[in-house]
């Protein structure tokens, strides 16, 4: 998939990475539009392709009492905002069927979480709204089998696919990353590493899901050093208190010095 497909999306010949960054869900317009605007400073500066994530629901939650969004349309009219004010693309996930031509109306892509990766309406009902699709893969599944949740969105008729890492389950209550699946995943799809998903810890008897954020640069600059495409990191300017995946989210205030190590590392690479 070229990166030229993703509308709005500036710096495409940099030869950076490219990065999909926001909080993990839509809680209102103000906290969206500080994130947003603080990225897309940094972002433009380091010239790094940039499109803005955020969760417009959360279908997939431990307890039935955690927060999931404060409305469905509510929160996409504020992803088409953030895009409007910020000429940039947004991204969110979708989990049922009848979620895609909504969501399409509102957003440039389409993510399919990983637990639903290989639910075959879902991703097919994605890949026909003609928007690039993003593939999580499943913290159950091989790198090597991604490759056919790709092929029900080219066999849509739509090449405009990634796939993205988050880790895979390590017993009940971690996750690790294979970097062996980068250049795996690589061979067949424009390929993401998803930093701050794969520092979960899943499952906690609290009903709570936990997280290393303080080990969120080691794995972002193996991600970059191992040659993904682009990096996925879920951000908010007060994780202790955001109401979703709040223990692995990297402190807003952080990310700038992260993104200047990891550009620094990138063109290290470009020229090896």
């Amino acid at each position: 998939m070229k990166l030229d497909s993703i509308p709005k999306l500036k710096h495409t010949n940099s030869n950076n990475f490219f990065l999909m960054a926001g909080p993990c869900a839509i809680e209102g317009e103000e906290m969206a539009m500080l994130i947003a605007e603080k990225v897309v400073a940094i972002t433009n500066r380091l010239e790094i392709p940039f499109i803005f994530k955020g969760s417009f629901k959360k279908a997939n939650r431990s307890r039935i009492d955690s927060f999931t969004g404060i409305g469905d349309e509510k929160a996409l009219g504020i992803l088409k905002s953030v895009s409007e004010r910020f000429d940039v693309p947004t991204v969110t996930d979708i989990h049922e069927s009848s979620d895609a031509a909504l969501a399409a109306k509102y957003v440039d892509v389409l993510q399919i979480p990983a637990f639903l990766v290989r639910q075959t309406d879902l991703v097919v009902a994605a890949a026909e709204t003609g928007k690039v699709v993003n593939l999580k893969k499943g913290q159950f599944m091989s790198p090597e089998s991604m490759k056919h949740a790709v092929k029900k969105v080219t066999d849509s008729g739509n090449d405009k696919v990634m796939v993205t890492d988050r880790g895979t389950m390590f017993g009940y209550q971690d996750m690790v990353v294979d970097f062996r699946g980068i250049p795996t995943m690589k061979s067949f799809a424009t390929t993401v590493l998803d930093v701050t998903h794969s520092l979960q810890q899943p499952n906690q008897s609290v009903g709570v899901t936990g997280g290393r954020p303080e080990m969120i640069s080691t794995i972002a600059r193996a991600g970059i050093a191992a040659g993904v495409d682009g990096l996925f990191i879920e951000t908010h300017f007060d994780p202790a208190n955001a109401k979703s995946d709040g223990s692995n989210m990297l402190d807003l205030s952080k990310l700038e010095t992260l993104l200047t190590g990891l550009v620094a590392i990138r063109k290290t690479i470009n020229h090896l």
